[in-house]
C-alpha cells in the first residue's frame, strides 16, 4: 500500500512540474532509437565554429542514427542554432531546395529520422518553447549519419532529436543561443 501511495505522489508531483516531466520524457524517448554505428573523427582546421558549433576531433567517435523518436503532436526535441546562409555553419546548401536562406527566415533542419528521406521538405512544423509557438519551414536535414567532412562543415553527425533552427526562429521564441528543450509537431 505504501509503495502505491509513493508512486501516486510521484506522479502528482511530475504532473505539476511540466518542465521536469518533459525532461524525463525527453530522456526516455532518446533511448528508443539506438545508434546504428559510430563515425571516426578527423582533425581539421577548416571547421566552421559559427554559433559555437562542435568540431570533429581525431581519436573521437561519434554516434550515427538512422532513426529519431516517433513524431507526435508534442514531440520532445533539442533546438540548436544554425546558419543557412552561404558560408555559414550549415555546410552545403539546404537539401530541400538547394538554396541558401537568410538568417531572418523561419527555417529549420531536422535530424535524419525526422527528415524522413525528404518527406518533410518545404513543409511547416510548429515549434513550442518558452510559452510561445512559431511555425518554420523544413529546408534541410541535420544529418545524423554523416559528418566530419566538408559538406558538413567538419562537424559531427547531429543527434537523433535535433531541430536545427535559424536565428529568426530563436528570436521569435524569445530565447538565445546554445541548446533549448522544445516540443514540435507537423503543422
Amino acid at each position: 500500500m505504501a509503495n502505491k501511495l509513493v508512486f501516486a505522489l510521484v506522479i502528482l508531483f511530475l504532473l505539476n512540474k511540466p518542465n521536469l516531466l518533459q525532461a524525463i520524457q525527453h530522456r526516455f524517448l532518446l533511448n528508443t532509437c539506438n545508434p546504428s554505428g559510430y563515425l571516426p573523427g578527423t582533425d581539421t582546421d577548416n571547421c566552421n565554429t559559427e554559433n559555437d558549433s562542435q568540431c570533429c576531433q581525431a581519436g573521437q567517435s561519434y554516434p550515427q542514427y538512422q532513426c529519431s523518436p516517433d513524431v507526435s503532436d508534442s514531440t520532445s526535441a533539442i533546438l540548436t542554432l544554425n546558419s543557412f546562409e552561404n558560408g555559414g555553419d550549415g555546410g552545403d546548401p539546404p537539401r530541400c531546395d538547394n538554396t541558401w536562406h537568410d538568417n531572418s527566415e523561419m527555417v529549420v533542419a531536422l535530424s535524419t529520422g525526422w527528415y524522413s528521406g525528404g518527406s518533410r521538405c518545404l513543409k511547416n512544423i510548429k515549434i513550442n518553447a518558452n510559452g510561445k509557438s512559431v511555425v518554420a519551414m523544413v529546408v534541410d536535414e541535420c544529418d545524423s549519419v554523416n559528418g566530419c567532412d566538408k559538406p558538413h562543415s567538419y562537424q559531427p553527425p547531429c543527434r537523433n532529436n535535433i531541430v536545427d533552427a535559424s536565428q529568426a526562429v530563436w528570436d521569435e521564441l524569445g530565447i538565445s543561443g546554445g541548446e533549448y528543450d522544445i516540443t514540435w509537431s507537423d503543422a
